[in-house]
Parts: structure tokens; C-alpha cells; sequence
């Protein structure tokens, strides 16, 4: 595992501190989107988990989402009691994840995040999810991502 980006192993260091057996496995092309993911991986769109970061009245917010969705701000903005949930710039990702937008993953960044997880995602048996840069991925569960991001099960769309 030395031989991995340091994202790539900081994100192995959490999985396996949290006791996660998901494997890390790195493709030989970039998947920066759920569809490139899925067509890779070969398994529905649905099953993959987006890390989306957002600025929440200028705090992240974390947002693991069904690949099939996208998230309605206003209505998650309202649910968390944020005036609003702004997509964030590439600049406040990697401030707050040290991770690049597109290999953001779930867990392996420098400050617990605030997460909301989709609850979309809990009818697949498996669920992928970035792993710190966009050609890294790693299969993991809905309960164990809730577990994993101490994060608050939500419906996003």
C-alpha cells in the first residue's frame, strides 16, 4: 500500500482503523463521474455513492449520494436549518478534504466532516465510493458508511 497517492493512503488508514475489509482498488482510468464508475465497475449507476462537498453558509458539508440523484439543495439546505447549500469550489474541497473534486472519498480527510448519506443507497448490496483520487475506489455497505462517516441517513432529492 506504500506505493499509493497519500490521499489513496489515508483513506486505507481510515477504512482500517473503522475496521472496514472493503479493498482499495485502483483502476487504470480516471472515473470522475458516477456513470464513468459504474461502466467500469459494472454494476448500476445507483451503487455508486457520490462525496459531494458543499459550502453550507460557509462550513462543509458532506453529502454521499446515489449516483441516479442529484441533490436538492434547497430541500436538504432546509432540512440541516442552513440558509443555503452552494455547490463548493475546488478550492474549498481540497481545504477541507485535502482531495481533489472527482477522488473525493467518504472518510481520510484532515477534519471530520459533517455527512448526510442518501438513503437511496441502502437497496444495494454493495456500495463503491471514491477513494481519495478520481482512479481509486473502494466497495463498501450502507450501514458501514453510516458507521464510517458517523453519518445521518437523509433523503437528498
Amino acid at each position: 500500500m506504500s506505493n499509493h497517492h497519500p490521499n489513496v493512503q489515508r483513506v486505507a488508514d481510515a477504512l482500517q482503523a473503522a475496521g472496514s475489509t472493503g479493498e482499495i482498488v485502483i483502476l487504470d482510468d480516471a472515473v470522475p463521474t458516477a456513470a464513468a464508475a459504474a461502466a467500469e465497475l459494472g454494476c448500476e449507476v445507483g451503487a455508486i455513492a457520490n462525496s459531494l462537498i458543499f459550502d453550507g453558509d460557509g462550513a462543509p458539508v458532506l453529502i454521499l449520494t446515489s449516483g441516479a440523484h442529484r441533490v436538492d439543495t434547497a430541500k436538504v439546505a432546509a432540512e440541516l436549518g442552513i440558509s443555503k447549500l452552494r455547490r463548493a469550489t475546488p478550492e474549498f474541497v481540497k481545504e477541507h478534504t485535502g482531495q481533489s473534486i472527482g477522488g473525493v472519498a467518504p472518510v481520510g480527510h484532515p477534519h471530520p466532516v459533517p455527512t448526510y448519506v442518501d438513503t437511496a443507497l441502502e437497496q444495494y448490496d454493495v456500495i463503491w465510493a471514491a477513494a481519495g483520487i478520481p482512479h481509486s475506489v473502494f466497495p463498501t455497505t450502507y450501514a458501514e458508511l453510516l458507521k464510517l462517516t458517523n453519518g445521518t441517513p437523509t433523503t437528498v432529492n
